[in-house]
C-alpha cells in the first residue's frame, strides 16, 4: 500500500487554468483597478497597484500547481480509499468502500488534450462527488474507477 502520486501533467492543466483566470479576471479586474485609482490619485500609483496585482497573481499561477502537486497523493487500503491535499490547509479523507455509491471519470477539454482525467466518488452522503483525484492518466484513472467499483461494498476484494 504505496501512497500513490498525480500524473505530471496536472501541473501543466493547473498552470493553464490559472492562466485562463488570470486572463479572464484577474487582468480586466487590475486594470480597473488601475483606472479607478489612476483618476483618483496619481496615474502612476493606480498602474503601480495594477501591476502589483496582476503581477502577484502571475506568479501564484506558475508557483501553487506545483505545490499543489507534491502535497496530493492517495493510497487505496483494503478497508477505504485515503487522499490527501492542501499546501495550507492539510485535508486527509477516508472514504470507506461500503459507502461508496458510484464513480465516475470525467474530462474537460484540456484534461482530454493532455490526456488525463479525474476520478469523482459519491457516497450515500450527498449529491456531489464526496472524494476526487485529479489529475490521473487516463488509463490509471479507468483501472482505479474499476477497481474501488469491485471493492464497494466487500471490504475483503
Amino acid at each position: 500500500m504505496t501512497e500513490e502520486t498525480l500524473d505530471p501533467r496536472v501541473v501543466t492543466l493547473w498552470r493553464l487554468q490559472s492562466l485562463l483566470r488570470l486572463a479572464l479576471f484577474w487582468l480586466p479586474a487590475s486594470a480597473a483597478v488601475g483606472v479607478f485609482l489612476g483618476r483618483a490619485t496619481e496615474l502612476w500609483i493606480g498602474v503601480a497597484l495594477a501591476v502589483v496585482l496582476l503581477g502577484s497573481n502571475a506568479l501564484l499561477a506558475v508557483l501553487w500547481p506545483a505545490l499543489e502537486f507534491r502535497r496530493f497523493g492517495f493510497v487505496v487500503r483494503e478497508h477505504d480509499l485515503i487522499v490527501r491535499q492542501g499546501v495550507l490547509f492539510r485535508q486527509w479523507s477516508s472514504i470507506p468502500h461500503r459507502r461508496i455509491q458510484h464513480l465516475d471519470t470525467r474530462q474537460g477539454p484540456l484534461e482530454r488534450a493532455l490526456g488525463i482525467a479525474r476520478l469523482q466518488v459519491f457516497t450515500a452522503a450527498g449529491i456531489s462527488a464526496d472524494g476526487s483525484i485529479p489529475g490521473l492518466d487516463e488509463s490509471r484513472a479507468n483501472a482505479l474507477r474499476d477497481e474501488l467499483s469491485r471493492r464497494g461494498g466487500d471490504p475483503g476484494v
